[in-house]
């Protein structure tokens, strides 16, 4: 069935122009390379993976309930409106908001496959080049996934959130070669991160934590590039440079605390903006839930040195400045033992199952 048809609200023009702005860069030095990022892109290499293969799509799942989501997080719970829905209608919020986040997550993927071949266009160092390259895999890997469970197993979408293409147009829009990186790496990408990790710590459903942790284990090296190529960057840059670069974050970051209300769902449930803005606002769970998707862009921005005191006053006035002593190599550490440890139980799963068959038609033998 064609996406438009599952938009649960009007999805408007099927396709979006950004201007390219910026120079394509080439580079004629094959040989010479940081160790690190080198290191990346084999690292890289080694761990491309199918999504058609390394995810059970056989796993059932259920639309009304996606995601074993409790009904205590919906900014509903406990209003005048909650009251009155029938549990019909609580399988269909739950679908929506479910439908909601893995949209967004599937637009952000498209957005980062665009900004990494963005990168491999117009940063000048050709190991970054060859990284960028192996990331675009990734992120095209990604995409389709989403894609595939909101189709398959969800049946519902819903378009890009304004705030989020916003952002996403401004990083693709900036000429300069590293606001791809600063924008989509550190900003997009760590959100994402943290929001990926939120619902695969929570959820009980096999599925959803499958895909959330093998696409989280690719995520974690992205972010890791972003910050190796950043941090050696910005040390050239002098002090204006710099805060023009913390002022796109704190824009940035304003605008992605503005777009994880779901206001969509709300709105598309008959309920007025600025009463849907007000419950989402009010949810006790979205604000720790906005709080801790900073977890990630926090510690990345401070470690790549921007950390003036604007920006951190910006983070004092959202809250989240006690963040930036967070151990992201503990955190992508974390990410990926997560995959490896589901990728063990399958296989161990499935050996079971394999010996299981043999034990019996040996015994089925025998008694024949």
């Amino acid at each position: 069935m064609p996406t438009h048809e599952l938009y649960a609200v009007p999805g408007g023009d099927p396709h979006w122009q950004v201007p390219a702005n910026g120079a394509a860069r080439f580079s004629w030095e094959y040989d010479d390379g940081r160790d690190r990022l080198l290191a990346l892109y084999q690292k890289g290499k080694d761990k491309q993976w199918d999504g058609q293969k390394r995810i059970d799509w056989d796993l059932e799942v259920d639309p009304c309930d996606p995601l074993g989501t409790p009904d205590e997080v919906s900014p509903l719970y406990g209003t005048a409106h909650w009251a009155k829905l029938t549990d019909k209608d609580k399988g269909e919020l739950r679908q929506n908001y479910a439908a909601w986040q893995f949209s967004q997550f599937l637009h952000g993927e498209q957005g980062a496959m665009v900004c990494a071949a963005r990168i491999v266009e117009s940063v000048p160092d050709m190991d970054a080049k060859f990284y960028s390259a192996t990331q675009t895999m990734d992120e095209a890997r990604h995409a389709e996934i989403y894609a595939r469970f909101l189709h398959e197993k969800v049946g519902m979408l819903y378009p890009i959130n304004d705030n989020l293409q916003s952002l996403l147009g401004d990083t693709l829009r900036d000429s300069r070669w590293d606001m791809p990186y600063l924008g989509m790496q550190v900003l997009i990408e760590g959100l994402a991160l943290a929001a990926f990790g939120l619902i695969r710590d929570t959820t009980d459903k096999p599925l959803p934590k499958q895909i959330l942790a093998y696409v989280m284990q690719d995520e974690a090296r992205h972010v890791a590039f972003g910050r190796m190529a950043l941090r050696d960057y910005y040390r050239q840059l002098g002090d204006a440079e710099l805060r023009e670069r913390e002022e796109f974050v704190i824009e940035g970051c304003y605008l992605m605390r503005d777009r994880l209300r779901g206001v969509e769902v709300l709105e598309n449930f008959g309920i007025p903006r600025a009463e849907a803005e007000e419950y989402s606002e009010q949810s006790e769970f979205l604000a720790m839930f906005r709080k801790l998707l900073f977890s990630r862009i926090v510690p990345c921005v401070k470690d790549i040195g921007l950390w003036g005191k604007r920006l951190q006053q910006a983070y004092v006035d959202m809250g989240v400045l006690e963040l930036g002593d967070s151990n992201l190599e503990l955190l992508m550490a974390q990410d990926e033992e997560i995959a490896d440890h589901l990728d063990a139980e399958r296989f161990a799963a499935e050996e079971r199952a394999r010996m299981a068959e043999v034990t019996g038609a040996i015994e089925a033998g025998a008694e024949g």
